[in-house]
């Protein structure tokens, strides 16, 4: 009997690229959502029925009837923010007892890796990464280092004196940097959290997710940021801390290579990128700022203004090859209604020298080849019907299918569920 895979989907850019609602939309086929890295900086938005909602740790199939949702090995938890997020999500109405699960070996974002985190970006001064602050880093730091707290020792009978001595490695080492800071009111919600958590089963997800394969249940793993923010092959040192790529759902969730089946690859029309880094493409004129006023491109868990470009193709090809998509998504198309000129780029020019491998440094010097495409001058927005897309939005459709020998087979309009075009 053929083996059951479980398929991914995933950003293919900087992040915000429009994950949550995409995974909100493909989860009636789907009874398991399951994220497989990241931490609390992740701001999945879903609009549906008129309303919004930003998730952070909670998987975005957690409003779909009958669907389990797991926080898998791979992320790292801040509980003070994940139990805010559940008492959003039941204030509207949303009945999660039975929904979610949390991996025993899902590591613990203390206070102290929050203050850690601020005074490490603090004394970076004009080298700063652009973090969100929220201890993901150094929680990710001491997983690596062997020093972390997992979910599975909330249930120790020692988990105190365990808090009590990471706490206090993380002092020595606050101690070292010109920083203030005072965790008594955010150590005492995060105890209370700690308990609270408790009302979820902490489950050995590795058996739990590969026994559900075993039955023949449909699963969708849920990646956070995006692939040019993997730690590995992202613009380093400007990336996230986990691994991004599909990749990261082999050893975040524990499922081997040959159970991934589908990977969908999202990316947005144009390009955003939030905090430092290479970013080849950006605009900073009118252009850019037009992009960022009518995409609304301002951060959902931070506010912060995203920085705008035109679509990178050398970027999203590479994004492509790395995680061997197999349908990509294209997100806030309609974005680009009102332009004359829709411009990508194919190719990069450093030194005197045209290339279009992405580079080591993620680009930092390179200065784009663009290809210009006519504009659609039309509203996408209540077009349900790839037939009904305006000719020159079909142009552009295809020539992104033939630069990544890949199908399109998502097309969003617009931030609502209905807004989306199946092909």
């Amino acid at each position: 009997m053929e083996q059951k895979k479980l398929d991914v989907v995933l950003g293919l850019q900087w992040g915000d690229e429009g994950k949550g609602k995409v995974v909100d939309v493909l989860t009636p086929s789907y009874q398991m959502v399951a994220r497989f890295q990241g931490g609390p900086n992740a701001g999945h938005s879903l609009v549906f029925d008129g309303d919004g909602f930003v998730l952070h740790t909670v998987p975005s199939g957690i409003f779909r009837d009958n669907t389990v949702n797991i926080i898998g090995n791979g992320v790292v938890i801040d509980p003070v923010i994940l139990m805010e997020e559940v008492a959003t999500i039941e204030s509207k109405g949303v009945d999660i007892s039975g929904k979610l699960v949390i991996s025993k070996r899902a590591h613990l974002i203390l206070p102290t890796h929050r203050m850690l985190d601020a005074a490490s970006e603090a004394a970076k001064g004009k080298s700063k990464i652009g973090s969100t602050l929220k201890g993901i880093g150094p929680a990710y730091m001491d997983k690596t280092g062997r020093n972390g707290l997992r979910v599975g020792d909330i249930l120790a009978g020692d988990f105190q004196d365990r808090y009590l001595a990471l706490k206090n490695k993380h002092l020595g080492l606050l101690s070292q940097y010109d920083f203030s800071f005072d965790i008594t009111d955010y150590e005492k919600q995060w105890m209370v959290a700690v308990e609270a958590l408790k009302r979820f089963p902490f489950v050995d997800s590795e058996f739990f997710v590969n026994e559900a394969l075993e039955k023949g249940t449909s699963i969708l793993a849920e990646g956070a940021q995006g692939s040019l923010l993997d730690i590995d092959f992202g613009t380093y040192p400007f990336v996230t801390s986990s691994n991004t790529l599909a990749a990261g759902v082999c050893t975040g969730l524990g499922v081997a290579p040959t159970r991934v089946g589908k990977v969908y690859g999202i990316f947005k029309a144009y390009c955003t990128r939030v905090g430092s880094g290479p970013f080849p493409t950006e605009l900073f004129d009118g252009d850019g700022e037009r992009l960022r006023q009518v995409g609304h491109e301002f951060g959902a868990t931070t506010g912060r203004p995203r920085r705008t470009g035109w679509l990178d193709m050398v970027a999203l090809k590479y994004a492509v090859m790395m995680n061997g998509v197999t349908d990509l998504i294209m997100m806030k198309s309609d974005v680009l209604d009102g332009f004359d000129t829709v411009k990508v780029a194919v190719a990069y020019e450093q030194d005197g020298r045209t290339f279009t491998a992405f580079p080591y440094d993620g680009g930092a010097k390179v200065k784009p080849v663009y290809r210009e495409f006519p504009g659609w001058k039309t509203p996408l927005s209540g077009l349900r019907r790839y037939a009904d897309f305006p000719e020159a939005f079909k142009q552009y459709i295809a020539f992104i299918e033939r630069e990544t020998g890949c199908r399109i087979a998502i097309v969003s309009v617009g931030p609502d569920r209905e807004d989306t075009v199946l092909r």
